[in-house]
């Protein structure tokens, strides 16, 4: 996230963006709740519009 949002950005998106597709969470929350980093980043991409080739 840091690569595609930039270091400051990417604190505050995945501390504070909540996303229905993370089941209401933030990323933060996903992944202290246990969802799979990669599985994370792929939700992030479709709803941010990322690169396929930052994939």
């Amino acid at each position: 996230m840091h690569l595609h949002f930039g270091e400051g950005y990417a604190e505050s998106f995945a501390q504070d963006h909540v996303m229905s597709e993370l089941g209401g969470r933030t990323v933060r929350q996903a992944l202290d709740a246990g969802w799979e980093a990669k599985d994370v980043w792929r939700v992030v991409c479709v709803t941010q519009g990322v690169s396929d080739r930052l994939r």
